[in-house]
């Protein structure tokens, strides 16, 4: 007998906003420092986009309020297998983006353990022992993934909320100054660090996933959606804005922990190591989310027969514990490569891989919304939506002609499995 209970909206909210803040920001001022002050434009944009995007996850959640997300959405628009190519590529890509999570958070850890530096194989046995961690929460239900995802988002706004706010008392407006320092033109700038911030989004659709595991999923997903969004540009914005103006950009375009040295400028040496432990905890919180989601869009690819059937095999707290260990015995697989010498370069390669099997969802997702939009007659649904299809294209093109090519190549991999699956299929009804 399966248990009903369901999370509600503060752990659906810290659900998608734990997924969409992970290491990535505490590094992008840096990145952001070549161009100046007109990186925030550029954070702006890509705000929009999120936004747009946040209005056609939470429309779709409410007309299609089961589990699957992106896969769901895909399948309602535009038939199996387009379906299949979206649950492929968005299972791999957390399968990847997990095991980045991994060594990231291992790199921020061996602050406070040297020997996870010194010693990859304590490195890979501490990653191992957090993956199966959590694994094994996640299989206790979405209510106890739940609750650890809502305390570690908290705990990682802690210090980037922190430095957002008391950080613009220590701002000096002559680091702004040229506003654009690229050497490019404003609009190629502001085209840029769009590029580069638009990434900072990618998780805005978690908490249409685990639909069936929601209270009240209709009203619930919406809600949890945009106040997730929200804060996370505040975040974004107000953070980049105050790191950049603690740090003169010569120095903070080489920095390799901004937020950390700007916690210094605030409140001493001793502030780096807090900044540090909020990195490892926004690290640890994004990984149980993205275990939380490895599970979920096999389960209703699975129950659709456009999945392996091994991946819709759920316990008695309803969690599909089958696609939990098998995902994470892959994770576990791609951390392993990461400490061996030989194979360094493939892990790096596969984690490149995962940006692009993230953003084709999005344009199955948002082309969904389109289509159901015009049908419709809904104008201002119609103009979400293209908004929001437009902004994954231009995400997609800025992936670079590498990543598309290879991106292809790996979704074009999955169609044998899909062939597979629906004679298996065919057969077993005759």
């Amino acid at each position: 007998m399966t248990t009903t209970k369901k999370i509600g909206l503060w752990p659906a909210t810290s659900l998608v906003l734990g997924n969409m803040i992970g290491s990535g920001i505490f590094l992008l001022p840096a990145s952001l420092a070549a161009y100046g002050g007109i990186s925030i434009i550029g954070w702006i944009v890509s705000a929009l986009g999120g936004l747009a995007l946040a209005k056609v996850f939470s429309e779709l959640g409410k007309w299609f309020p089961q589990t699957g997300g992106p896969y769901t959405f895909a399948k309602q628009g535009f038939g199996d297998f387009p379906a299949f190519l979206v649950a492929w590529g968005y299972w791999i890509s957390i399968c990847c983006t997990n095991a980045a999570i991994v060594v990231t958070m291992l790199s921020y850890l061996s602050i406070f353990l040297p020997e996870l530096k010194s010693d990859p194989s304590t490195a890979a046995i501490t990653g191992l022992t957090t993956i199966w961690l959590l694994t094994d929460i996640n299989s206790k239900g979405v209510k106890a993934a739940g609750w650890v995802q809502l305390i570690t988002t908290i705990l990682k706004l802690v210090p980037l909320v922190l430095i957002a706010i008391v950080g613009c008392f220590f701002i000096e407006i002559e680091h702004f100054k040229p506003f654009n320092i690229s050497g490019e033109s404003d609009f190629a700038a502001i085209t840029a660090t769009a590029t580069l911030t638009l990434f900072a989004f990618l998780g805005i659709e978690s908490a249409t996933i685990p639909a069936d595991n929601i209270e009240n999923p209709t009203e619930t997903i919406p809600k949890a959606t945009f106040i997730g969004t929200w804060v996370a540009i505040f975040v974004y914005i107000l953070g980049s804005v105050a790191v950049m103006g603690i740090i003169p950009p010569e120095t903070l375009a080489n920095s390799s922990a901004p937020f950390a040295d700007a916690a210094v400028v605030i409140w001493g040496e001793s502030a780096r190591n807090w900044v540090a432990l909020g990195i490892v905890i926004s690290t640890f919180g994004a990984l149980n989310g993205w275990i939380m989601m490895q599970g979920q869009i096999p389960l209703a690819a699975a129950k659709d027969n456009l999945f392996p059937a091994l991946f819709g095999k759920v316990n008695d707290n309803n969690m599909p514990y089958a696609g939990l260990i098998f995902s994470s015995i892959l994770i576990s697989g791609l951390v392993l490569m990461n400490y061996h010498k030989s194979l360094i370069k493939a892990f790096e390669f596969m984690i490149l891989l995962a940006t692009l099997t993230c953003l084709v969802p999005y344009l199955f997702s948002t082309a969904t919304h389109l289509l159901f939009s015009l049908r419709s007659g809904k104008k201002m649904a119609w103009l979400w939506g293209t908004v929001a299809f437009l902004f994954s294209m231009w995400a997609v093109a800025g992936s670079g002609e590498e990543i598309v090519f290879w991106g292809f190549l790996v979704l074009m991999a999955g169609i044998p499995l899909y062939v597979w699956i629906k004679r298996d299929s065919v057969g077993s009804e005759h």
